[in-house]
């Protein structure tokens, strides 16, 4: 596997958490309109509807699909019926700010999951990188006053952000040890494709289980139709095509450090949808977040 970060490579991982700022952003302007779980499967149903022209293919017998059932059905539960069904649940109870902190672990439980379960090892550098990537991504959150960080509170919203987290970084890792042939994994469409038909099943379980549960009813408006676009389009097929020619390039660990660019981009757009003009704590946070990314790369 080729572990130089090259520009084009660091472009592709910018592209995720530009998008993912903006999927946080609307699952927080949508969550009176849709239950979480039913949002996460409307989601990826229309990503399946999007797929279906570029990998029509996977569905065909003999295309691996049920062959590697297993590799695939984690992979969709991972990454496609847990991660945002919790994030969307989280930003139910919690607030923006305290959903993009707890997800700034994002990089430390890349190494310590990999260390753990993968035997990959963790150089001194990627652990300071941790450490200066998390201090940006703190800097920006706290606005650069320390009495606004030591205000926050964790909230049950937090505890399922954790939660998804963890389950990301376990998809990232999997993404690169997956039993599924490389004939299937190097074609990104049809690959994604594979975990999707899985992962509908599975948000489509957990949206059922939601519904039996709660009974809460979709507001339907022309808002929550654009939003679902926007959902299935960015964050979910293009974000997850980048993401996983990221990974296979440079493997999770140095991966990992991108995803905190999610909380500094989710920032500025919340600075631009309320008319302010970026700060110096901007720049400092932007700084010590790339200077994170380049150290663990080395």
């Amino acid at each position: 596997m080729n572990r130089q970060l090259t520009p084009a490579t660091a472009l592709l991982l910018v592209v995720p958490p530009l998008l993912w700022a903006g999927n946080a952003i609307v699952g927080r302007l949508v969550h009176d309109m849709v239950p979480p779980l039913m949002l996460n499967f409307l989601r990826w149903a229309i990503a399946f509807v999007i797929l279906l022209p570029l990998a029509a293919t996977v569905l065909r017998p003999g295309s691996g699909l049920w062959a590697h059932r297993r590799s695939l059905a984690v992979l969709g539960l991972l990454g496609i019926g847990m991660y945002n069904a919790l994030q969307y649940l989280a930003l139910q109870t919690s607030t923006p700010i305290n959903v993009t902190l707890v997800a700034a672990s994002m990089p430390v439980w890349m190494l310590l999951i990999g260390y753990l379960f993968f035997k990959a090892p963790v150089s001194r550098k990627q652990i300071l990188g941790a450490a200066c990537s998390i201090a940006g991504v703190l800097f920006v959150l706290s606005r650069g006053e320390l009495n606004q960080l030591l205000s926050l509170r964790l909230v049950a919203g937090d505890m399922f952000m954790i939660l998804a987290t963890i389950a990301w970084s376990l998809y990232s890792w999997l993404l690169t040890r997956s039993q599924v042939p490389a004939a299937l994994r190097s074609r990104w469409a049809p690959f994604l494709m594979a975990q999707v038909v899985y992962g509908v099943v599975w948000s489509g379980v957990f949206a059922g289980g939601e519904w039996a549960v709660t009974g809460r009813e979709i507001t339907w408006s022309w808002q929550l139709l654009a939003a679902l676009l926007y959902v299935a389009i960015g964050p979910a097929v293009l974000a997850f095509r980048c993401w996983g020619i990221g990974v296979q390039r440079v493997g999770p660990n140095i991966a990992g450090f991108f995803s905190n660019l999610t909380p500094l981009f989710a920032a500025v757009m919340s600075s631009a949808f309320l008319g302010e003009m970026p700060h110096v704590y901007h720049i400092i946070a932007f700084g010590l977040i790339v200077s994170g990314i380049v150290l663990s790369s080395r």
